[in-house]
């Protein structure tokens, strides 16, 4: 198969689909790879680098989507990448349609064959693909939140471990996944008052057990997550329905309750966000105010730790990429159901049904 590497063109986006090992990986497979001129440039990966494992440079992103049969990339392609795409091509990438009809459209029209990372979902319900970006943004979510309680940031002034003497700032953190958990432990490991919410009572109960009942575990209703919210410094919501858009647990009242200067942080925003309030923001202009409440939503977090992003997203994506270029889009979904569940776009119909039914847009059964 040819593979093509397009640069990201997304606000900040310096991550990218494919590190020099999996290209000398899909080499030796058999396979062609053309990568676009400074696709890893962001992140310190020449294209000296690329060639020495196997690649071919191409100049422009119009080269690559015009020689290659499946394209590899990080975040869903921009209006300009979706104009590139035609019927033969597969796109393997994170799109997160559900909240997205304009991309959805654009990717049917196209009538190619798209592939998100993040709905391949293993029998125990867990996200392959999508957990070490989780795992990224959830810590991420902390130290973030943590800068924006500074005065200078437009925060309330709040030192989340606080010092002897002083009382700790206060976390909470609305659900209990890859992410949240991840964000429970950069908060305890500054020494902040953590609650975490979250509908799974087992989940819960292992939070317990994992930190000693050293945090505040909540069940997840709109009586809980108000009064946490309403009592929080730092809010960070990580809530996930696979492939749907996220529920708005946290409302704008709640919001307006809070004290002026506190911070939220929606790790879901990508999702369509958990906080009614949150709006997809940018690393160039990341927040904004909602009633004295500083609002940080932006839709890709981990691009802001680019290598250590790529790097981890390539160790999980290689498994799948491998599986398309040597079987193809049809026998691979045949023999990994994990997979066949990646599949949000087939030959120009949109198959993945729970975001036909949150855009309202016609759905097509997979017929292997």
């Amino acid at each position: 198969m040819i593979i093509g590497i397009p640069k990201e063109i997304k606000n900040n986006e310096n991550r990218v689909g494919m590190v020099p090992g999996g290209v000398r990986t899909m080499v030796q497979d058999g396979h062609t790879v053309y990568v676009q001129k400074n696709a890893g440039a962001g992140i310190g990966i020449s294209d000296e680098e690329y060639v020495k494992a196997g690649a071919t440079i191409l100049d422009t992103a119009e080269a690559v989507f015009e020689k290659s049969t499946m394209i590899i990339k990080v975040k869903e392609p921009q209006a300009v990448e979706i104009a590139m795409l035609k019927p033969h091509h597969i796109l393997y990438t994170y799109l997160h349609l559900a909240p997205d009809p304009e991309q959805t459209k654009g990717l049917m029209k196209s009538g190619c064959t798209a592939i998100a990372y993040e709905t391949i979902q293993l029998k125990d319900g867990s996200l392959p693909l999508l957990v070490p970006m989780s795992e990224v943004a959830g810590r991420m979510s902390v130290q973030i939140g943590a800068a924006y309680l500074q005065l200078d940031k437009g925060g309330k002034g709040v030192l989340l471990g606080g010092v002897p003497g002083v009382k700790r700032g206060k976390v909470t953190v609305i659900g209990a996944g890859i992410a949240g958990t991840n964000a429970i432990q950069m908060a305890m490991g500054l020494g902040a008052s953590v609650t975490a919410i979250d509908l799974n009572t087992k989940r819960l109960a292992e939070l317990d057990a994992i930190f000693d009942s050293r945090i505040t575990t909540l069940y997840s209703n709109a009586e809980n997550i108000e009064k946490a919210v309403i009592d929080s410094d730092l809010v960070i919501g990580a809530v996930l329905v696979p492939g749907a858009k996220a529920p708005k647990l946290v409302t704008r009242e709640m919001i307006s309750k809070m004290q002026k200067g506190s911070v939220v942080v929606d790790i879901a925003v990508d999702q369509g966000g958990c906080i009614e309030t949150c709006k997809p923001t940018t690393h160039e202009n990341p927040t904004f105010i909602v009633d004295g409440v500083v609002h940080y939503c932006v839709a890709n977090m981990p691009g802001a730790v680019a290598r250590t992003s790529t790097f981890a997203l390539t160790n999980v994506t290689m498994k799948y990429a491998r599986m398309i270029a040597n079987m193809g889009v049809e026998e691979a979904a045949m023999k990994d159901e994990a997979f066949k569940l990646g599949i949000n776009i087939y030959k120009g119909g949109l198959v993945y049904e729970q975001v036909a039914r949150d855009l309202n847009l016609p759905y097509t059964a997979l017929k292997f």
